[in-house]
């Protein structure tokens, strides 16, 4: 397999995860956000979209959007599982994704930042405070409903990870680039520190990746 990616990219980082604990080898192409490589034609070729990642398995057309991907990888390389066996609690796992994935993420994306800034001549402190909003507002939702619900366990759901807690961690990790207080999301913190730990986490670490800053 072969991936786009960057090294700061959330959407990236679960798929690289994902990639290391099913033991799928990959080679990962970096692209410079900041210089715009995304927006330059051969990538928008790959995809229209100017945003990572892109995965290519074998022939055919790119895969994008990072929640697609997971599902592709759980389909065709069903071993190591990173959803639940029960219909219910699949669901849930997915729900706890999507409010990472498709509620909070898009919001902070720098094409959002950027927009806001240059188009409603936004101040950067402005900027950062619709930033760390959308942060917090998807701690918030995970906080209440991990140490709420009966599905939560060692991870988001049970004892084994899932789609659910790749997408809590790729946003768990932005918290120490935005200067989030995440002191008031032990369960997230509880989960966050349980990823971490993992092999498959650290190797797949945005500030372990070529064009990290050093640290």
């Amino acid at each position: 397999m072969k991936m786009y990616g960057n090294w700061r990219s959330a959407a990236a980082f679960r798929v690289r995860i994902a990639l290391n604990l099913k033991g799928i080898a990959y080679e990962e192409i970096f692209l410079d956000l900041d210089a715009g490589d995304q927006f330059k034609p051969d990538f928008l070729a790959i995809n229209p979209q100017g945003a990572v990642p892109a995965l290519f398995d074998g022939e055919g057309a790119p895969l994008t959007q990072s929640l697609a991907i997971l599902d592709y990888l759980e389909e065709t390389h069903p071993e190591v599982p990173l959803l639940p066996a029960g219909p219910r609690a699949r669901a849930r796992a997915r729900s706890l994704a999507q409010v990472v994935a498709c509620d909070t993420h898009p919001l902070y994306v720098p094409r959002v930042r950027n927009f806001l800034m240059e188009n409603y001549g936004l101040p950067r402190e402005r900027m950062l405070e619709f930033l760390r909003n959308a942060f917090t507002t998807g701690l918030r939702i995970l906080e209440k409903r991990l140490s709420t619900e009966a599905g939560t366990g060692r991870f988001c759901e049970g004892d084994a990870v899932s789609h659910a807690d790749l997408c809590l961690i790729s946003l768990w990790v932005g918290t120490g680039i935005f200067g989030i207080d995440t002191g008031p999301y032990p369960t997230v913190k509880r989960i966050a520190d349980a990823m971490l730990a993992l092999d498959a986490v650290a190797r797949a670490h945005p500030l372990r990746q070529p064009g990290a800053p050093a640290p």
